[in-house]
């Protein structure tokens, strides 16, 4: 089980994640977003040791994300927007790809991008915005793929129960404001994934 800690603003928020046990940490590029980061200020990324660096992206052009990644020393990078499956192609297998939510699932695409990637359910963009997870547990039989969305330190163990996701994401559910990572919920949602 994977745990991604997403929206790192500051070197001592994703030294917390780090220190928590995450196995990923995010960095968000989106301009106009609360946790986004310019890129031009963005070196103290490269430092960031302990856990694997994630980008998140949305329909940027990918020349850009390339260049992010390659600057940043990125080891994922996550598309979060409409980008084409062509992206796959150049960017490996280290692509996490959201995945629209609704009231129900078509598993046609989760199915297709496992194979190629990591499929990630979620309904939003760090807002916190939770929804029905269980509609999940009916999925195909091997299928791996992400689940984000309203996770909190009080809910993600039972959201794992019922899901049983390979990887669980979090952002603002960790957080003592937008953008601001809470380093105790952070330890408290690692040790609720862990101890499930």
């Amino acid at each position: 089980m994977l745990i991604k800690i997403c929206g790192m603003t500051r070197p001592e928020d994703a030294e917390a994640a780090v220190g928590a046990g995450a196995d990923l940490v995010g960095f968000i590029f989106v301009q106009g977003t609360l946790r986004a980061l310019d890129e031009a200020r963005s070196g103290w990324v490269r430092e960031v040791e302990g856990a694997e660096k994630v980008g998140v992206f949305l329909d940027s052009p990918l020349e850009k994300v390339m260049r992010v990644r390659d600057a940043l020393g990125l080891d994922w990078i996550q598309l979060h927007g409409d980008e084409p499956d062509s992206f796959l192609d150049v960017l490996g297998e280290k692509v996490i790809r959201r995945v629209k939510v609704g009231p129900k699932v078509n598993w046609d695409r989760p199915v297709y991008l496992a194979e190629r990637c990591l499929p990630l359910f979620d309904p939003g963009a760090g807002d916190g915005v939770s929804w029905a997870w269980e509609t999940l547990a009916e999925r195909p039989a091997g299928i791996r793929f992400g689940l984000a969305g309203g996770l909190t330190p009080g809910n993600v163990a039972e959201a794992i129960r019922v899901v049983r996701p390979a990887m669980v994401d979090v952002s603002s559910g960790v957080e003592s404001e937008p953008g601001i990572k809470d380093h105790a919920k952070i330890r408290a949602f690692v040790d609720a994934v862990r101890g499930h």
